[in-house]
């Protein structure tokens, strides 16, 4: 297979952390070829999209004393070239959140490649769809109370009824800008005010889940399936349990609840076309489902002695298999 991936500055990219390293030293370790791009590299050119290409070589990283290790020069790349992104077989999209509007105008590109010859994961039309914080309120069965509102009274009135409460906002990442809300907060109004810039834009607020200082799991799906899960724990004072805020990780087995969130969304993320996917899960509920640039799966394999990037590429081997 040709695997194209739309990511961040390579220069910039953990390739002990990062997901996105690890599904393509994946796909180079299964014998198949792979190129970078980024975002601002997407171009049409007679109604057909193209990219700017540079074909890129991995040195695996390697688990020492529990720790992924990579070596100083853990990629190399090529000369670059522009082609046609339906000259490849699969392209990625991995650029982090936020969306932008340059990041969806990157999508319309996107929705150019003809899905006969190439596919694009996850699809151009649900990554526009699947606003990480909104699009998670279609499964409302399996969320805490949760709301969506830019007015401070329905914002007071939400958090007085809880006790607390978390402010999220609609496009944040990584664990940015989310606060904790509590009755009685001096605070409170200037935050809101601050997060909904004077009442301008939306924000969501949930209840607070006593159980998320035991920790946030973070589960991957493939295909709608649960491939494996990290737990990721506050440290410190710190109430959020994010990786990119401190968070550490441990361990965790999926449990039967775990599965039964599964499959209330399964059904709708591959109607979707969102075939890599991580969503949170606190104290049995869940919180946000990740669709941009799900990450944690060099923690994963880390802690369980699994490679779910083998599994992933594996199981893109044999989708188009199936469909040649």
């Amino acid at each position: 297979m040709k695997l194209a991936f739309i990511v961040d500055p390579v220069e910039g990219l953990d390739p002990g952390h990062d997901t996105s390293v690890a599904l393509m030293e994946a796909a180079g370790l299964l014998g198949h070829q792979v190129w970078l791009t980024q975002m601002h590299h997407l171009t049409v050119i007679r109604g057909q999209a193209y990219a700017l290409l540079y074909p890129v070589e991995l040195v695996p990283v390697k688990l020492v004393d529990h720790k992924w290790l990579a070596v100083d020069d853990w990629y190399k790349l090529g000369l670059p070239e522009w082609s046609p992104l339906e000259s490849m077989d699969v392209v990625w999209m991995r650029k982090d959140p936020p969306v932008t509007i340059a990041y969806l105008y990157a999508t319309y590109i996107l929705d150019l490649v003809n899905v006969q010859q190439t596919r694009v994961i996850n699809t151009p039309k649900g990554l526009r769809e699947a606003n990480e914080k909104m699009y998670a309120l279609q499964f409302a069965s399996v969320m805490p109370e949760t709301i969506v509102t830019q007015d401070k009274a329905i914002i007071h009135q939400f958090v007085d009824a809880q006790g607390a409460a978390i402010l999220k906002p609609l496009n944040g990442k990584a664990g940015e800008g989310i606060l904790y809300l509590e009755t009685g907060d001096r605070n409170i109004n200037s935050i809101i005010e601050i997060s909904t810039r004077r009442g301008a834009e939306p924000v969501m607020i949930q209840s607070y889940l006593p159980a998320a200082i035991e920790g946030d799991k973070r589960i991957i799906l493939l295909n709608g399936e649960p491939i494996g899960a990290i737990n990721r724990i506050p440290s410190g004072k710190e109430f959020r349990g994010n990786m990119a805020v401190g968070g550490r990780v441990a361990e965790v087995e999926i449990t039967s609840r775990d599965y039964e969130i599964c499959s209330t969304l399964s059904a709708k993320l591959r109607s979707d076309g969102l075939y890599f996917v991580g969503i949170d899960v606190i104290g049995g509920y869940l919180t946000e489902i990740n669709v941009t640039s799900p990450t944690g799966v060099r923690e994963i394999d880390r802690l369980n002695n699994t490679h779910l990037g083998l599994q992933v590429i594996q199981w893109l081997e044999n989708l188009l298999a199936k469909e040649n």
